[in-house]
């Protein structure tokens, strides 16, 4: 779990995606080293039992379901976190992922259902977009924050996974415009792109160089990393964190 180093006593992260995966952990792991975590997910039943495990091990928790792709539920989202804990120090956009498997499609790109490249785009580009937008008023406020955006190595090295890849490329630009546009104010933007994780079992057989996926706390160890002050001085950067998939030499 988290190395108690990591002291986030005081601190308020807004983590989406937050039911499950990877979003789950970060919050988990944040709220271990002492933070106040809003969790935020589509899913109302997985959501509560999140929020009700960070609870019974003495964190600070609430949830609230919101669907990504909203902005007006997006926004709600960030003034439930002030008015409640009176800031927002931490955002971590967790919430994506490939839309041909969610909607168990197997067209290519060519033939894919435009409503399920919509919801691609959305849920994988947009919705971070939004989040950000909504929290920078408050982070410019108190002169302070750090904006975690989830990408993956398919973002560095494309893939036939066009509009998946596409986002997740988007958010290591978004990264590097936020942490322009927020460094007068004391705000940090980064992006930790993974490779394959065990997350899903399916991952196992995407090869790296290190022979092996990650575990989720692998990944997770370097956005909490990222969102502590022993990062302070680490903004705009991808943090590409693949096992070497990313040297080349395998067929995507």
């Amino acid at each position: 779990m988290l190395n108690l180093e990591l002291d986030f006593t005081g601190k308020v992260a807004i983590v989406t995606g937050a039911a499950s995966g990877m979003g789950l952990l970060s919050a988990q792991n944040l709220a271990a080293g002492g933070a106040k975590v809003v969790l935020v997910d589509v899913n109302d039943e997985a959501l509560q039992a999140a929020v009700a495990g960070i609870r019974a091990k003495g964190g600070d928790a609430a949830g609230q379901v919101v669907d990504v792709r909203d902005y007006s539920q997006v926004e709600a989202a960030a003034k439930f976190t002030v008015e409640r804990y009176r800031r927002i120090d931490i955002l971590i956009n967790c919430a994506g992922g490939y839309a041909g498997r969610i909607f168990q499609r197997k067209e290519r790109f060519k033939d894919m259902p435009l409503e399920v490249l919509d919801w691609g785009m959305d849920v994988n580009f947009k919705a971070p977009i939004y989040f950000c937008r909504a929290v920078l008023n408050q982070m410019f406020e108190q002169k302070s924050g750090v904006i975690i955006n989830l990408g993956s190595v398919d973002g560095v090295t494309g893939s036939c996974a066009i509009e998946y890849s596409a986002a997740k490329g988007g958010m290591i630009s978004l990264t590097k415009s936020l942490a322009v546009y927020g460094a007068p104010y004391g705000v940090r933007a980064c992006c930790v792109s993974p490779g394959p994780v065990l997350t899903r079992a399916a991952m196992a057989n995407m090869p790296t160089r290190l022979e092996r996926a990650a575990e989720p706390q692998e990944i997770v160890d370097m956005i909490v990393f990222l969102c502590s002050d022993k990062a302070a001085f680490a903004t705009g950067s991808n943090f590409v964190v693949d096992g070497g998939r990313s040297c080349g030499g395998y067929k995507a």
